[in-house]
């Protein structure tokens, strides 16, 4: 139940919060069979076909950061959801909440950044919506994007597919977005610059599903990071996922900042990276078609699912180089607030 008696920043973390508020409040007015798996894209049927359709919302702060900006995150995040239902992304809807006196060149290059990343992923933004509100009423600039894609026949992906003996890969390196973020909004500086992975991973998961054409699942690990999509898929499966910290990259710099600051790597938000679930025999299929695209060089197998230790029950458990284990827990409360 939400205990909660207002809305708090964690509620938007993409953790255990957002989740609750998610199951115990949208669910349960809006419920629909589509969104009850809790995928990333409802698959719906129209006219014949099944379309995935998918909506977010981005509120970037800064706007601008080293590798992208607020309008190349808007696109590559709704791109990324709809194609983790295996669909193929056609359209993007996009609307803008802007604030009195925010600068019209600045817009024009959020604007212009969308375009080119849209091009690139191969979609086409067709219709949007402006609103303006008053001076100190938001921040700066909002975006919310809408995306469409046709599903083909036999594809059938959702975090609930999940079974014992199934192998857990990576595209690539984790933590980068998040951590790019907070270094630009608190001023902190480290020996080279880390960047935003924002990235439409569309054409990936098409290479991924060609190769491995029995995967079970995708999901690009945002809000609370790697550590709640393995949760999720974790609880959606009613299975236990196991993760080999030393196979999982990471970038050095990405690893000191988070030392630094105190914050799980794990649980740090990706803009870039996809997670997939694939059997067995089709793992080292999957991971060559991964490092075959320029947004899975780095990809690698990082786990495991496995039987739960307790029948109805459902664990994250990360083994250590110190041959220690401990449990991989979702995100609880607010880590880091506006990071996409």
């Amino acid at each position: 139940m939400i205990k909660d008696t207002e809305v708090r920043l964690g509620h938007g973390s993409g953790g255990a919060m957002m989740k609750r508020l998610i199951d115990t409040l949208f669910l349960e007015e809006f419920a629909d069979e589509a969104a009850l798996p809790g995928d990333d894209a409802a698959v719906v049927p129209l006219g014949g076909e099944r379309v995935a359709v998918s909506t977010d919302s981005f509120v970037v702060t800064p706007a601008f950061f080293p590798g992208g900006n607020i309008g190349r995150v808007a696109v590559c995040g709704t791109v990324n959801d709809v194609a983790t239902s295996g669909a193929r992304v056609a359209y993007l809807t996009c609307g803008f909440i802007l604030e009195e006196g925010y600068p019209i060149d600045k817009l024009r290059e959020i604007a212009r950044t969308m375009a080119q990343t849209a091009a690139e992923a191969g979609v086409k933004i067709v219709t949007g919506d402006t609103k303006v509100v008053e001076r100190g009423k938001a921040d700066g600039v909002f975006i919310n994007t809408a995306g469409v894609g046709l599903v083909p026949v036999n594809v059938d992906l959702s975090g609930a597919h999940c079974r014992p003996g199934d192998v857990v890969l990576v595209s690539g390196t984790i933590g980068d977005h998040g951590i790019a973020i907070v270094s630009q909004r608190e001023g902190l500086a480290f020996s080279t610059t880390i960047q935003s992975d924002a990235a439409p991973l569309n054409h990936l998961i098409a290479d991924v599903l060609a190769a491995a054409p029995n995967t079970r699942c995708f999901r690009d690990p945002t809000r609370g990071g790697v550590a709640s999509t393995l949760n999720e898929f974790a609880e959606a499966s009613g299975v236990d996922i196991v993760v080999r910290e030393q196979d999982v990259p990471v970038r050095d710099e990405v690893r000191g900042a988070c030392d630094m600051l105190g914050y799980d790597v794990f649980q740090v938000a990706n803009e870039g990276k996809i997670i997939a679930v694939v059997p067995a025999g089709e793992a080292a299929d999957a991971l060559r078609a991964m490092r075959s695209n320029r947004y899975g060089a780095d990809a690698a197998i990082i786990g495991e699912v496995t039987e739960p230790a307790t029948p109805g029950s459902h664990t994250v458990r990360l083994q250590t180089p110190f041959g220690s284990t401990r449990i991989l827990d979702m995100l609880v409360g607010e880590q880091l607030p506006r990071i996409c």
